[in-house]
This record gives structure tokens, sequence and C-alpha cells, in this order.
């Protein structure tokens, strides 16, 4: 086959949808490269750093740009302001000769109908090219603003983590969440240790670096990976790919075999594999989300590891199932959150949030906490957990837990490792920071139900 693929313009089209809200980055990128899956694979890894390099330095790149352009980022068509952004990311961020990156990007402006503009687009970005020793710096006397410039994050929420985390964390955090993240994967436990040792080995021989995770014994990193399904295990379902922080939220759960758990915002099912782990055979995990689309994933991971102990079911987390009242001895309430914990794999979150949809999800996520600790029976178990770092939607909603339903505090240490055992782990919770603990940003709490 002839390729005859611009994958320049794939990223530019890609840019273009996230930029008019027509779909998150991680999955457009998912869809596009499953399309484009006949091109090389240094091709697709070429389209992928590009997307999600100009993404997580969108503002650092506008601020660039304005240095050097007479228009402003923000006055700019949208296809030239992506295109500027993904070729200003070639130029500083990526092994692209200069003069390969102006010429595409004057091409692709003709090739889009604006002919009339290759001139700025190539005077602007050769301008940025001969500086690249001697490009202008954020001021550091505005803390903030340099913060969220250097970083590409929204000043208010720099200035948010500043106030809650300090300024020498925050800096932390930031630099961080900016890195490339490697996958990691848990190996299932009923896998031997000749087979383990076996697995790691193939994985290894392909080329695939392996590192055994710090916190967890079946946990794993692996980089240098093209995707999934062509790592040894993975297809046999012999490994999940899973945070270190998700799978914490399981451990300490304390499930035992037989038990019944219900993982009521379950998908793509990470956390309801991993119980349904724990509970062997002879326990019911019912993993639940709201539509077709989500517990479909949730389905085909079942499927893969053969967990036949594994229930889906399509239930809204607001509405009362009266029929569960009191019959699960875990409730896992892994909540929608805000997500903060999470921008190094989804990068386009942190320009969408707001302190207004913070305060919203606040008052969504107790009401679900209304609903679902009503299924954990007496003396049963209730797991909150969130993928953010923000205290509306951890410790103030671990307080409204405690205060206004019949719960009380487990103490988490008997399940964690020592090096994350701290103050409020005796206290029973635990808030994950990706510059201190090596995992994603994570908040996890447990509670026993009142008798």
């Amino acid at each position: 086959m002839v390729n005859t693929v611009n994958t320049r313009e794939l990223v530019l089209d890609m840019l273009l949808a996230i930029e008019r809200g027509e779909g998150f980055s991680h999955k457009l990128l998912k869809d596009t490269l499953d399309k484009y899956d006949y091109l090389e694979r240094k091709d697709k890894a070429f389209m992928k750093r590009m997307v999600e390099g100009t993404l997580e330095r969108q503002m650092y790149l506008d601020f660039i740009i304005n240095a050097y352009s007479n228009t402003p980022v923000n006055k700019m068509k949208p296809l030239i302001r992506c295109l500027m952004r993904m070729s200003t990311y070639q130029l500083l961020f990526m092994q692209v000769p200069d003069r390969a990156v102006c010429n595409e990007a004057v091409k692709l402006a003709a090739k889009r109908k604006f002919v009339n503009l290759k001139g700025f687009v190539n005077g602007v970005l050769r301008k940025i090219a001969s500086s690249k020793e001697a490009l202008p710096t954020p001021s550091r006397e505005d803390m903030v603003s340099f913060l969220s410039i250097t970083y590409s994050m929204p000043a208010w929420l720099v200035k948010k983590w500043i106030g809650e985390l300090g300024e020498e964390t925050t800096e932390g955090v930031l630099k961080e969440l900016l890195e490339i993240s490697p996958v990691t994967i848990r190996m299932k436990e009923s896998v031997s240790v000749e087979d383990k040792a076996a697995l790691l080995e193939q994985m290894k021989e392909q080329g695939i670096e392996v590192t055994a995770h710090p916190y967890l014994p079946y946990a794993y990193t692996l980089s240098h990976l093209e995707g999934m399904h062509q790592v040894p295990g993975f297809s046999q379902g012999l490994i999940a790919v899973q945070d270190v922080s998700s799978m914490l939220a399981v451990e300490v759960a304390g499930i035992k075999p037989g038990s019944l758990v219900l993982d009521v915002c379950a998908a793509p099912g990470g956390k309801t594999m991993l119980a349904a782990e724990k509970t062997g055979t002879e326990g019911i995990v019912i993993a639940r989300d709201l539509s077709d689309m989500k517990v479909s994933f949730i389905e085909e991971n079942a499927g893969r590891m053969c967990l036949d102990q594994v229930r889906v079911q399509v239930q809204d987390a607001t509405v009362l199932d009266e029929s569960m009242i009191e019959k699960a001895d875990v409730v896992i309430a892994d909540l929608p959150c805000s997500g903060l914990g999470i921008i190094a794999k989804k990068r386009d979150i942190k320009y969408n949030v707001t302190p207004e949809s913070l305060t919203e999800l606040q008052a969504l996520q107790r009401q679900m906490l209304d609903v679902v600790s009503q299924y954990v029976k007496p003396g049963g178990t209730l797991i909150y957990s969130t993928c953010t770092i923000n205290p509306m939607e951890n410790e103030e909603n671990r307080d409204y837990i405690l205060k206004e339903l019949p719960f009380e505090a487990v103490s988490l240490d008997v399940y964690l490792p020592d090096e994350l055992k701290n103050e409020t782990t005796k206290q029973g919770y635990l808030q994950l920071i990706p510059s201190i603990h090596q995992t994603d940003g994570f908040f996890i709490s447990k509670y026993q139900k009142k008798m």
C-alpha cells in the first residue's frame, strides 16, 4: 500500500476537533490510530506525541507564539491557531528539522484554503526557530503566572493548589503531570511464579522495558511498547492495565473469598476485575455504570480475564435500587470526579474543569453517596475514592460521610506498604500525589457501616 496519508494533517484535524469540543483527546487519538492502524509504528508514535504534547504544553506554546506574532493566538483562525501550536511544539520539543516543520506548516495552510496566510505562518515559525537558544521566559515575580505558563496549567488551578499544597509541592505536581507516564499493569494473582517469570521475560524479548512497582507485588510498569494487544499475556487474560492507585483502592477494602461486592461506577472495570479475583469463584462482583457503552468495556475485560463471577448491569448511581439495600459486603464508590490526578493521561481535563464544575461535582458525589451507601450491609465496608487532587471532592466528602451517613472510619494501615503509611492512613484515608508517590493523583478512604 502506498502511504499517502499526511500524518500532520491528521494531527491538525484531531486538535481542531478537540478545540471545537467534538471529543476528548484520548478517545479521538485512539479512534484515529485504530483507523490508520496500517501506518508504520514510527508514524503512529509521531502523531501520538504531537497531539499529546501540543495539548499538555498549550499555554506555554501560546506564550512563545505571542512573543513573535503580531496577531495574538486567541485572535487567530482556529485552524491556524492549531497549526501554529503543533508546529511550535515540533520546533521546541521534537527532533524534527526546523526547515521541515516550517515547510510542512506552510503546505498545510495552503491546502486548507489559507493561502493568504502562508507568509504569516512561515515568518512566525522561522522567528521562533532562529530564537530557540534565547526564548523569552515568564517572570518569577508573579509565581502563579510563572507556574501557569511554564507548566501550561490554568492560573486559577495553580493558585488553588499553592493554597492547599504549598508552592514547592505544587511545582512538583505540575512538573510530574508533564512527564510521559509508563503503562502500569497488574498480573493476575493466580499466575504462578514460573509463568510470571516467563511472561516478563517474553516482554523483555519484545523490547518492552519492565519495572516492578514498589507498592504491590503483582504490579509492573511497562515502557517502549506499541499497544497492549501485542503484550504477552494480555490477550490470554493474565494481565490488566490499571494504575497502582486504583489497585490500592481494592486492596484496602479487605475483600474476602465468597463476598458480594458492588462496584457502582465501574467502567472500564479495573477495580471490578481485581475485586473478582479477591472474591474467588464462590463470590459475586456486580459492576454497574450509566450506559450500554460503558458496561460493554467492563464485559470485554471480564470476558478476556475469564471472570465469570462478574455481573455487569446498566444502572444510574443516583437512582436507588431497592433490591440491593443492605446486600453488599463491600461497596466500591469510585465516583465521577474532576480527574485532576490523571491530567498526565487525559491532557485536556485541565482546560475543561472550572471552579463551578468542582462545586457541581461535589453535589453529585454526595447525591450518589446518599444512595449507594444504602447498599452496604451493617458491618460492611464502603470504599470512597476519586482520581483527583481536590479537598472539596476528597476530604470534605469524607467529612460528609462521617457526619451525615451511618459509617465510621477504618484504618488503611494493615493493607498498605510501609512507605504509604502516615497519620491520615491511620484515620482511614490517603491522598496520593504524583510528585510524591509513584501513582496517579488519587484519593482513597474506607468506612464500616454501623451495626
